[in-house]
């Protein structure tokens, strides 16, 4: 099969042909019709997870059965399915509570072994992990889902439980924070958008943000306190820095929640926090990581009826050649919305 390898930390990606998969026992292999590229395959491809080189990126995605293993009981070749960037063993205790986004022996495509950047992927514990993807929702859209869209889902509805009429501030206009503004807005809350490139407030705008603010070297606390008079009742940082880390902590309001979705690279070993600003306003800090496929049929229901429209997050798509030569750049992509990969390109 054709697949993005990366030989080394931050070697420049190549597509090749490499051997297919095999389905796992508990597993199946995939072929994959369309998946994602995020912020989260850029800090794989830049040394900031364990991972065995040479690799294949790609941790969201949508397509169909090509091959199922033993002990598999609910899947058979030509389903189509999607499925969590986070994949539980199915046997402990998590997993068994719906919770095997936390699964202490999760699988993660792209991660933990080769993903989605190739015709074919091979995933775990299938009868956990898949999720069954209605003939009404396409590939693209199933691709957006995986990560960074149902990752939001979770952060504002299961972890932060946003309320109609909440102040919302989302810093970080991109895939993650795009899905949040239109998660907020269709359970009734108000929106901030934070981000540095114009184009994507304009989109997040579009979504329903009521304010949106550049991050150009303003004060971006002070502006959200005087917009909400006085501060958030929810923050997510969807981009992860200690900058916006801090700019979500700063925007919340005296006992306010964070939602925090961006991963934050180690500076000087660990990421600052502004802890004195948690401990007096009571703040929660909230971490949020995926979704587990239990969770997915309120998403997807309203997916299905159209309060939910992910489709419309969708910059581009691409083939596997381009993700190549675009993936080392990722962190400083300007687009304003999700990029999808179709290997069939």
């Amino acid at each position: 099969m054709r697949a993005v390898m990366i030989d080394a930390v931050r070697s420049q990606p190549e597509v090749r042909d490499v051997p297919q998969p095999s389905a796992p026992v508990g597993g199946v292999v995939v072929r994959v019709m369309a998946t994602g590229m995020c912020r989260s395959d850029w800090h794989a491809w830049a040394g900031h997870d364990d991972i065995a080189f040479p690799h294949v990126p790609g941790h969201e995605l949508a397509g169909v059965v090509a091959e199922v293993g033993p002990d598999v009981t609910r899947w058979q070749v030509g389903d189509r399915v999607t499925v969590p960037f986070v994949c539980g063993c199915g046997r402990c205790e998590w997993c068994r509570s719906g919770n095997a986004q936390v699964c202490p022996d999760q699988e993660q495509p792209g991660f933990t072994h080769w993903g989605s950047f190739a015709e074919h992927v091979a995933l775990h514990a299938a009868d956990t992990n898949l999720v069954a993807l209605p003939a009404a929702i396409d590939f693209a859209t199933a691709a957006s889902l995986g990560c960074r869209f149902a990752t939001a889902f979770r952060a504002l509805v299961g972890r932060a439980r946003v309320a109609e009429g909440e102040w919302v501030t989302v810093v970080g206009a991109g895939g993650v924070g795009l899905s949040a503004v239109m998660i907020a807005r269709a359970v009734g809350a108000r929106v901030v958008a934070v981000d540095r490139n114009p184009e994507a407030l304009a989109v997040a705008a579009d979504l329903g943000a009521e304010h949106t603010l550049l991050a150009d070297g303003r004060d971006v606390p002070a502006a959200v306190g005087r917009l909400t008079d006085g501060g958030s009742h929810v923050a997510v940082d969807a981009v992860g820095s200690e900058q916006t880390c801090a700019d979500a902590i700063l925007s919340l309001r005296r006992r306010g929640r964070l939602a925090q979705v961006g991963l934050l690279p180690p500076v000087e070993g660990h990421p600052r926090v502004p802890m004195a600003r948690v401990i007096a306003w009571e703040l929660d800090l909230l971490g949020s990581h995926g979704m587990s496929a239990a969770d997915y049929p309120p998403m997807m229901e309203l997916i299905r009826s159209g309060a939910l429209q992910p489709q419309r997050l969708v910059e581009r798509t691409i083939g596997l050649e381009e993700a190549a030569a675009l993936l080392p750049g990722f962190d400083g992509a300007t687009v304003a919305g999700m990029t999808i990969i179709d290997p069939t390109r």
